[in-house]
């Protein structure tokens, strides 16, 4: 009984040691100790949310008539795309969800630059090469395409022949020339290389439009057929705006076009403020927790208090490990959790204490009040997780970030709470026992 008592309290060390290393560090680094080079690397800086760090919200939703039909497929696409060019521009940490049938929502947290970002994401992105013939057509003109077939035109419009579009890229580069312009430069795949080649040999002198999103970028005049498969974009581009294109067309267009319908920008100045509050009552929550157990519970009472603490240090290392984004309902989900820890506790004292009162040992009622607590305690968690999952399917679901950054953290506070009910606390308060054989039961037990 015993060795099994010293095995598990060596567990409990091991686990909190290195649950006290992750969350002391922000990049968990091990090294080979006879040449110092690095096997293994890991970020875990603490992930706040936007309402923590500050930060830009967008809803997005397709820009189609509610007529027409948008599957499920085609808004987890326009998704993956849009996360990847956010990705590109170097945001991190971003967030972005279906919600629901046609929307979309993206979380920036600690964005600066909302308008670099708004505009990369709402842009569909198509890139058409476009026949204008012996038409030179001005940069930003906006024209009508015959891309995808049966485009209905005004009366007295010109409609231009797309000879192919982006699909046919294999890459895309931002590059310089000799006099210091900056252009998007690309290669073709087998398919658009033949196109290409044939189209230059057979209209050499003729306009080629480059056209982006209806827009014309660029019309260069064919001045030699190109066989090779690349070219260069031109026109008048910076190192940014080079930058954005190139993002936009690596990872392609998107399946429906889509508009912002809504943004949310919090400063960091109120994020910082929340965080602060949020810190300030978790420890006022937490020493009211100590004062009450120690006093009321007495040794179980600082069991309980020393099991408690261990138990945040494991969640804390667990959510930086993973990493979970923290978010005000998150954090609450949290302390939520921290409750059905306690819980468990108090019903095993309790339980405990009647054993004790009915003249058992306080080994053997230790051991018959955690028999009969723990089918209490089984049920009110497992009661817990079920609602945990019901709610991170809606927020998932339905683009209900809050809800689903509570349920997460809820779920995970209630999994790790378990684990310091049935390992730490039983193992603490059997070698408590052990260790100082109480026989004044009111003074230990307050019994």
């Amino acid at each position: 009984m015993k060795r099994n008592l010293y095995s598990r309290l060596i567990l409990i060390v091991v686990l909190l040691a290195l649950a006290i290393g992750v969350d002391s560090v922000n990049i968990v680094r091990v090294s080979n100790p006879f040449n110092g080079e690095t096997i293994f690397s890991r970020d875990v800086t603490p992930r706040l949310g936007l309402d923590l760090r500050g930060g830009l919200q967008v809803i997005l939703e397709a820009d189609l008539p509610e007529t027409s039909e948008i599957t499920a497929e085609q808004m987890d696409v326009a998704r993956s795309i849009i996360e990847n060019r956010t990705n590109a521009l170097g945001v991190a940490e971003n967030s972005i969800q279906v919600a629901g049938e046609r929307r979309l929502v993206g979380e920036f947290p600690g964005l600066e630059d909302a308008d670099s970002i708004l505009s990369t994401i709402q842009q569909t992105g198509l890139l058409e090469f476009v026949d204008f013939g012996s038409t030179f057509i001005n940069p930003g003109t906006v024209v009508t395409t015959d891309y995808g077939g049966n485009t209905e035109v005004a009366e007295g419009e010109v409609l231009y022949h797309t000879i192919m579009n982006g699909a046919e890229l294999l890459t895309v580069g931002v590059t310089t020339d000799q006099i210091n312009q900056t252009g998007v430069s690309f290669d073709l795949n087998d398919e658009g290389r033949a196109i290409f080649a044939d189209y230059t040999t057979n209209h050499t002198g003729e306009f080629l439009g480059i056209v982006l999103d209806k827009q014309v970028i660029s019309a260069p005049r064919v001045k030699d057929p190109i066989t090779e498969g690349r070219g260069t974009i031109s026109g008048n581009f910076t190192i940014e705006s080079a930058n954005a294109l190139a993002v936009q067309l690596r990872y392609g267009s998107l399946p429906v076009p889509l508009k912002v319908v809504d943004t949310r920008y919090i400063g960091a100045t109120l994020g910082e403020d929340s965080l602060q509050k949020s810190l300030i009552a978790g420890v006022v929550g937490m020493l009211a927790v100590i004062i009450f157990m120690s006093l009321f519970y007495r040794m179980p009472g600082i069991v309980a208090v020393l099991s408690i603490l261990i138990y945040g240090a494991l969640a804390f290392a667990i959510f930086k490990w993973i990493p979970v984004t923290l978010t005000l309902p998150g954090i609450a989900g949290f302390l939520l959790s921290t409750g059905s820890a306690l819980d468990a506790n108090i019903l095993l004292f309790e339980r405990m204490k009647e054993e004790i009162r009915s003249g058992l040992t306080l080994g053997n009622a230790l051991d018959k009040g955690w028999t009969r607590a723990w089918s209490s305690i089984r049920d009110s968690n497992v009661a817990t997780l079920i609602t945990s999952a019901i709610l991170f399917w809606f927020g998932s679901t339905f683009g209900a970030t809050i809800v689903k950054g509570f349920s997460l953290t809820l779920a995970l506070g209630v999994v790790i709470s378990l684990f310091t009910a049935i390992v730490v606390t039983r193992t603490l308060l059997a070698l408590f026992i052990i260790w100082f054989k109480p026989t004044n039961l009111k003074r230990w037990f307050g019994i």
